[in-house]
């Protein structure tokens, strides 16, 4: 296990010598020829919007007149007085504290035990687990599960068992809107991530288990912690960041399912607060703001866990 873990940091290490854009370009030209296209696109698309977003952060715009530059008021406002984000940010970080890393184990854990089935099992089961993250009717499964008069499946069933008397408001109360979004998140959390790791486990070398073997490893949890997940850091790494990025950005669950707004704000999020202010009053500074503080939240928290993934293996 020591020769493994030498071995992974040695690997490191040479990963990180530095070698001038010079160099890199002479060596790499075809590869950086063919990821231009891509490049440019998000560099467009994504880099540029994300910075004219923060600069409108400071600013009063209703998409009618030219921005007007108030320094810190948006975030002054959207921090101190705004009672209705400060609730959408308690409710995203419930969401994304509970489905977060539950939902980035179940990928894993899933995926590790489908890898281990044979081919035609293994492709028809990712069909089956994957299927809910790209279904256009999910929602509509749900609101028939719950729906608030007798004919909804758990309202029937807890009739029928004789826990209930009378059918349960689910979407109109508050105390129950909560729960609902995180069990729904959870189904729909088997997506890019699950593939993601279905397809490390297969790009891992198999004759390092066989060095795990000799070096000492005696069970598949060992094998598991020394050769499994060192070799898929890259796998883990983007598992994390698609899963922080989907349980911080609940939005379309909320509003098709309880509503919006949502009863007492339930189940406001900080994504339908920027919907709120961005699609629905157009005070564009104000959205870019919220827009702004919701990226700083996703950057730290992907950082952090960045830094816990580093620590895999060792």
């Amino acid at each position: 296990m020591k020769t493994l873990t030498s071995t992974n940091q040695k690997v490191e290490r040479e990963k990180k010598v530095k070698v001038s854009f010079k160099e890199a370009w002479s060596l790499h030209k075809e590869k950086y020829l063919l990821i231009a296209p891509f490049a440019i696109i998000f560099v467009i698309f994504n880099l540029v919007p994300v910075a004219v977003a923060m600069g409108l952060s400071f600013t009063s715009f209703n998409m009618l007149e030219a921005p007007d530059f108030i320094g810190l008021a948006n975030y002054i406002q959207l921090l101190a007085y705004d009672d209705v984000f400060l609730i959408a940010v308690k409710n995203t970080l419930l969401l994304a504290i509970i489905t977060g890393p539950i939902s980035y184990l179940m990928c894993f854990l899933f995926a590790w035990l489908i890898n281990e089935l044979p081919p035609k099992p293994r492709a028809i089961l990712t069909l089956i687990f994957y299927a809910p993250s790209i279904s256009g009717n999910v929602y509509m499964i749900w609101k028939l599960i719950f729906s608030s008069d007798m004919y909804g499946f758990a309202n029937a069933w807890l009739i029928k068992m004789g826990i209930i008397d009378s059918p349960i408001l689910w979407f109109e109360t508050a105390e129950y809107i909560l729960p609902i979004l995180i069990l729904v998140q959870l189904w729909l959390s088997l997506g890019v991530s699950f593939l993601a790791f279905i397809a490390g486990l297969q790009t891992v070398d198999k004759s390092l288990y066989e060095a795990g073997a000799v070096d000492g490893i005696k069970n598949r949890w060992q094998e598991l912690w020394y050769v499994t997940l060192p070799s898929m850091k890259p796998q883990l790494m983007f598992g994390a960041v698609m899963q922080i990025t989907n349980s911080l950005s609940i939005s379309a669950i909320s509003i098709e399912l309880v509503g919006f707004p949502s009863i007492d704000y339930a189940g406001h999020t900080i994504l339908t607060h920027l919907h709120d202010f961005g699609n629905v009053r157009f005070e564009m500074g104000y959205a870019s703001a919220i827009a702004t503080v919701l990226f700083l939240i996703m950057l730290i928290a992907n950082i952090l866990v960045q830094k816990l993934l580093r620590k895999v293996g060792d």
